[in-house]
């Protein structure tokens, strides 16, 4: 099954990895990708906004547009024999994430820090979109996603195995520097609404929680997530 994404740095990447079948761009616009597209022997057809609107939506799609398959999700397996030997493990599971913006900015942390891979629901949980593909600017074709039917169960599965599963909870929490993120590790995001759900809660090791000293009492999920990976990433590789 084909889908259309959009975006410059989205359609940029994807043709260094030759996965678009068809590229549309907006007439004067977007030269260096019709450059990048003759380097790489790729044809491509002049449109208008129109045009592009009627495909992708009325979205910021700056004036570029590309056919692709839809994005494939890697199994577990293949994300646990893909890190390297010798690395400390760091897998981001996310319970219940809806809104693709917040899914493509997380994408985009995952690929700065050296997440190994992300773990979403099959059920009530936002996909790979081609919103997501865009928002994440490309990241989403260097970072693994695997999409698994039971969460709860994954997660036992992880921690059999060695993982800590840490999350950002705000019940029986310390604060998100006081630990040590030097082992295998499992970070676990909630959803925008409800937060981790109950059983993936009462699975998990550590809660941490973000200290809060102005009058909103949450961050969005992805800024959440950033600050916490990046606490990991610094854990890990002090100056």
């Amino acid at each position: 099954m084909k889908e259309w994404v959009y975006g410059r740095n989205t359609v940029r990447e994807l043709l260094k990895n030759g996965k678009v079948s068809q590229i549309l761009i907006q007439k004067n616009t977007n030269k260096d990708l019709m450059d990048l597209c003759k380097k790489y022997k790729k044809t491509f057809k002049m449109s208008d906004k129109k045009e592009l609107n009627d495909l992708v939506g009325h979205v910021v799609h700056q004036g570029v547009a590309a056919l692709v398959e839809s994005y494939d999700y890697a199994s577990l397996d293949e994300i646990l024999s893909s890190i390297p030997e010798g690395k400390t493990p760091c897998l981001l599971m996310l319970d219940g994430l809806e809104d693709p913006h917040n899914l493509g900015a997380i994408l985009r942390t995952c690929d700065a820090v050296g997440v190994d891979g992300v773990i979403i629901g099959k059920k009530r949980s936002v996909g790979l979109t081609s919103t997501v593909a865009k928002v994440s600017t490309g990241a989403i074709d260097h970072v693994k996603v695997a999409q698994v039917t039971n969460l709860t169960r994954t997660l036992d599965e992880l921690k059999k195995m060695g993982y800590w599963a840490v999350a950002c909870e705000n019940e029986r929490a310390q604060d998100y520097r006081q630990v040590d993120y030097n082992m295998p590790l499992v970070l676990v995001i909630g959803s925008e609404g409800s937060g981790i759900s109950r059983l993936v809660k009462q699975n998990c090791d550590i809660n941490v929680v973000l200290p809060m000293v102005g009058h909103v009492t949450s961050l969005n999920a992805s800024v959440a997530t950033a600050v916490l990976l990046y606490q990991v990433y610094n854990s890990r590789h002090p100056l």
